[in-house]
Parts: C-alpha cells; structure tokens; sequence
C-alpha cells in the first residue's frame, strides 16, 4: 500500500514527465515546420541584399533615375534659371542620381555649343544646385562615391550643394561673368539669419551675379545698416535681398533707404510669438516702403530667382 508520503511526490513527477513530452513536442514543431509554414515564409520573405543587387544591376542609371524622378533640363530656356533640387525628403542614392544626369546635360550642351555657334550657354544654364542638404546627408552622398559627370562642392552654412560638370573644369568662373552684370547686396539682420542669407548668397554666386554681403545689420542697432549706405546705394546695385527673423523690420527700412527692389526673405529666428517666422513674414507683408517683395518663410533659394530675374531685366 502506497503511503501518503510518496503520494505527492510520484504525482509530481508524473506532471513533471507530462510537461517535458509535451515541451519536447513544441520543440520539435519548431525545428521541423509544417511545409505549409515554409511556403509562406518564403512567399512574403524579403529579397535579400544580393537579389536586390541584382535587380540594379540589370538597369541602367537612366533606368534607376526615371523610377523616381523626371528632370526638366529644358527649364533654364523657358524660365531664366535651371531646375534645383530641394534636398530635404529625398534620398542619398536620389540626390546622387539626379546631380549626375544634371551635369551629364551640362557636359551634352557644352559639346553641342562647340559643334553649333547657335548654342549658347550662360553661367546661369551651368549652375548646378541642391538645396536644404545638411552635412550628415551631404557625406552619405559622398559616400556613395564620385559622380561620373562632374564634382561636387559643399558649401555647409547656406546647406547647398553645387556640382561642376567635367566640360567646366577648366574654366574661370569669374572670367565668364559679364562685364556690365548688376550685382546684388544680401543684407542680414543677425547671424542667426546666415544660413537663409548664405543660400541665397551661394545661389547668386553659382549662377554669374556678383554679391556683395552685409551681415549682422539689424534695427536693433541701427547705426550698422546707416554704415553700409554706401554699399547699398552703389550704381552698380540691381536689388537688395534681406533676411530677417524676429520682428522682420529691416526689409522696410532698407527699402525706404534703396531706389532699387527690395526683396525680404523672413527667417523662422525669434522668441516664443515669432512662430517660425509667422511674425516676420506678416510685418514684412504689411511693410510701408514701397517696392518691397516678400517670399516663402527660409526661402533664400527663391529670394535669389526673384533677384535674378529682377536685375536681368535692367
């Protein structure tokens, strides 16, 4: 007769027993799955990295390109200035592709204007931009290695990269801007303006206008733009281009100080209430100088266009 005592311990170890079969059968399912499991694994598995590989490899770069992008090369021939690219969003693989077929376009232009007198090119259908590119995304673009049709430059305060086609190596930049060019003062309020203020800059250089830069200027002391009257109000001055955040009241003053447009550029730069710039861009909307043109919040790539575009016309 079994006694009490061993009562408990013969039932654990039955439990016990029953557990481990059942624990080894989990087991088992899992190392060994039904071929229903399997398939479907496989159905909905990812490639891996050498399939995608080899699905690149089978196309070419215009291929790749077109997947994502359609680039408007005849742009600069309609409307004075060439497709840029806005950085921000896109991709390192995007930004590399797109920047190459640009300079590719240079490099056929510039053959095509060897061959044929009728084909012209400016340094404005030359220049070769990408907007809003911070320095982590500008070195994994490096990364992916040099372009095949040109170089690139980085230029880290105004966040821009510019590319150099092949055919331009050799060129002087300088040389080719027009004698009788107007040039265009970019004036600043503070140096937290830079960045705005420097795309614009940097946009104006690459495409053949001499800039002149007045920085750190703002209201707050209002001897510093007083100083600069004799830079502003040089013949040789087509537009003025302004960048300010906070209360956005340079653009009024200098416009009242200029006989030439003025084009303010808000800045998202202030305290609390300026709202990303809301508060300089509404001041600026409202301004009482006459002759003074307003754009996007952080747009210096635009402001510089319609500068561009103002002085071609002089």
């Amino acid at each position: 007769m079994m006694t009490s005592s061993l009562m408990p311990r013969l039932v654990r170890q039955g439990v016990a027993s029953v557990c481990t079969s059942r624990s080894q059968k989990r087991i088992a399912s899992v190392r060994h799955p039904s071929p229903s499991v399997l398939s479907i694994t496989r159905r909905f598995a990812a490639p891996t990295k050498p399939a995608l590989a080899t699905q690149h490899s089978n196309q070419s770069p215009d291929d790749i390109l077109s997947s994502f992008a359609n680039l408007d090369h005849q742009r600069a021939s309609r409307t004075g200035f060439p497709e840029a690219v806005f950085g921000q969003g896109k991709t390192p693989t995007q930004i590399h592709s797109i920047l190459d077929s640009m300079a590719n376009n240079v490099n056929d232009l510039m053959e095509a204007s060897s061959i044929d007198d009728a084909v012209r090119l400016n340094a404005v259908s030359k220049a070769i931009i990408a907007t809003r590119i911070d320095k982590e995304l500008y070195d994994a673009v490096v990364e992916i290695g040099p372009l095949q049709n040109g170089v690139l430059e980085y230029h880290e305060t105004a966040r821009i990269i510019s590319v150099r086609a092949n055919s331009l190596l050799g060129e002087d930049s300088i040389s080719n801007i027009p004698t009788q060019q107007p040039s265009v003062v970019v004036a600043c309020a503070g140096t937290t303006d830079l960045p705005v203020a420097e795309e614009a800059a940097i946009t104006l250089s690459l495409s053949g206008v001499p800039v002149t830069r007045i920085y750190d200027c703002g209201v707050a002391g209002l001897h510093r733009i007083i100083s600069a009257l004799p830079k502003l109000r040089d013949p040789t001055v087509g537009c003025v281009i302004v960048c300010a955040g906070m209360d956005g009241a340079l653009p009024s003053v200098v416009g009242g100080l200029v006989d030439v447009p003025v084009v303010a550029i808000p800045t998202s730069v202030g305290y609390g209430m300026s709202l990303n710039g809301m508060s300089a861009l509404l001041t600026m909307l409202n301004s009482c100088s006459p002759g003074v043109g307003v754009v996007n919040v952080d747009n210096g790539f635009g402001g510089a266009v319609w500068a561009m575009k103002v002085i071609r016309r002089k």
